[in-house]
């Protein structure tokens, strides 16, 4: 029982710390962040088990973190509102070409990243973009405003990262 609860605590902080970490996708991640990854992965094993390296108890912790993975992903399936709270929600970055620095700033996106970003899109200035949105798992949609794709509904035009 000891170790179903250490598990489902653990579970619940590494939750809460990737979801305050920001939104950022593996491959966006740097050195710093994938190290810190492995080394948390060996912390969080010591926390679960307590240094008990008998199969039993690994395979118990390993079912449990997938069981509750899992039953979070039916919790934002079932209550559609969960999911602003588990998985996060999209942020606008940038609207009719003007930069939200007050966006920006809350989700620590550049200014550099996210020209970045649109150069990989073929975008070359800011003023081509009619929308750029951060979306919850860490990609950026772009939505151009290219001469003749104006009557098009947005969803035509958008290229994402």
């Amino acid at each position: 029982m000891q170790l179903i609860l250490r598990t489902v605590v653990i579970f619940l902080a590494l939750w809460l710390v990737l979801r305050v970490a920001g939104k950022r996708q593996v491959a966006q991640m740097d050195a710093f962040d994938l190290v810190t990854i492995i080394v948390l992965g060996g912390v969080v094993t010591q926390g679960i088990l307590q240094e008990d390296y008998s199969l039993v108890s690994a395979l118990v912790a390993i079912g449990l973190v997938t069981l509750l993975a899992v039953g979070l992903s039916v919790l934002t399936w079932r209550f559609p509102g969960a999911d602003k709270i588990i998985e996060g929600e999209p942020t606008i970055l940038l609207q009719d070409g003007r930069p939200d620095e007050t966006a920006m700033r809350a989700e620590r996106v550049s200014m550099a990243n996210l020209l970045a970003a649109a150069r990989e899109h073929g975008i070359r200035d800011l003023e081509e973009i009619d929308l750029a949105v951060l979306e919850a798992d860490g990609a950026v949609s772009f939505f151009t405003r290219s001469t003749g794709e104006d009557d098009q509904p947005p969803e035509h035009r958008a290229k994402a990262l």
